[in-house]
């Protein structure tokens, strides 16, 4: 595909936030995931030839970037860890419920932590990329219902995890 460098931009600047979110769910670290997205739109601008279709463009470019930050994980040598991740979930939840006293941070934290990388990377794209199972198994290298199957237990974890502690679910109900 030819594409000039306005067009990329055009087509990053919809997917950067995103990009950014999926980034630090998975390091941990602001300044990792911001080099993690540097490398990523870097390594997509140069190989933009091989990019099919612009409709492929979110795929493609999140799929560049669950490599890079991968490399970056095992490069480190370290496991994922948690904690950053849920102060990202409670702040989306914050938003999305603002005015209403809501402090999840602590308890997505401790839901979170019962989930392999594996699972949160796979709920990470479904909640930051907005992505299906088909397309999170594409840039996975899986079969969609191994995915679906993963995210559905990986959700189930959190949730018994969110009602065994003693401040959201179950409280009144």
């Amino acid at each position: 595909m030819k594409c000039d460098a306005k067009e990329f931009a055009g087509m990053y600047g919809q997917v950067c936030r995103d990009l950014y979110r999926y980034a630090l769910c998975v390091l941990k670290n602001p300044h990792d995931a911001e080099d993690a997205v540097s490398e990523a739109v870097l390594n997509a601008y140069e190989h933009i030839s091989s990019l099919r279709s612009r409709d492929s463009f979110r795929s493609w470019i999140f799929t560049i970037l669950a490599n890079t930050c991968r490399r970056k994980l095992k490069r480190a040598g370290r496991e994922q860890s948690v904690e950053d991740i849920g102060e990202v979930f409670a702040a989306q939840e914050a938003r999305r419920y603002e005015g209403q006293q809501c402090d999840l941070s602590i308890d997505l934290k401790h839901a979170l932590a019962e989930l392999s990388r594996e699972e949160q990377m796979i709920v990470g794209l479904s909640v930051f990329g907005g992505y299906r199972s088909r397309e999170i198994a594409q840039m996975l290298r899986m079969k969609d219902g191994t995915v679906r199957s993963k995210r559905s237990r990986a959700l189930m974890k959190m949730n018994l995890a969110l009602n065994d502690t003693s401040g959201i679910a179950g409280k009144g109900n």
